[in-house]
């Protein structure tokens, strides 16, 4: 068989075998599903560890407010306590927010990525204090619980975390 029959034969196998191997990628692509189902949090639960982390806070002594924002960074709940100021409420849904984006509790966010805080600050609705933590159903994050208004961001972060704490067998169902 002479060298040129050799090389059509070898090229007439491997455009062949592309197509098979292109018809299995668009048939895989074909099949994968055009709509898809997501966890989100319903609103019950959303209030409930609202309340409690205002409530955790109250018992402390620190008027607060938190908000639970959905896994897009929407405001889901709010609620502020009597005494908390107005700018709270911004703020709580920042901290929130900044755990959506990075997919952390906010202090991490802020201790693995503190070099980048002046920049993400003036990103809008997005703020890399302590006080956001993250809400997650069966290892998937549904929502973030943002919480503001104690002296220091560690206190609103522990305020958050143990409100999230009563609700973790609710959430854990699935």
């Amino acid at each position: 068989m002479s060298d040129a029959k050799r090389l059509i034969g070898r090229l007439v196998v491997l455009v062949s075998l592309g197509g098979v191997l292109g018809w299995g990628a668009v048939a895989a692509a074909e099949s994968a599903p055009d709509v898809v189902t997501v966890k989100r949090l319903a609103m019950p639960l959303a209030a409930k560890i609202a309340e409690k982390a205002v409530m955790a806070c109250q018992a402390k002594g620190y008027a607060v407010t938190a908000v639970v924002v959905d896994r897009n960074g929407d405001p889901q709940v709010m609620m502020r306590g009597t005494r908390a100021n107005r700018f709270t409420i911004q703020i709580a849904t920042d901290k929130a927010r900044a755990v959506i984006l990075s997919g952390v509790d906010s202090s991490l966010f802020l201790k693995n990525r503190g070099d980048i805080r002046m920049e993400m600050d003036h990103v809008d609705g997005i703020l890399m204090l302590e006080g956001g933590v993250r809400i997650d159903s069966v290892g998937t994050l549904v929502g973030a619980l943002g919480v503001s208004g104690a002296p220091g961001g560690e206190k609103d972060e522990a305020c958050a975390k143990a409100a999230v704490a009563v609700y973790v067998d609710q959430l854990d169902m699935p």
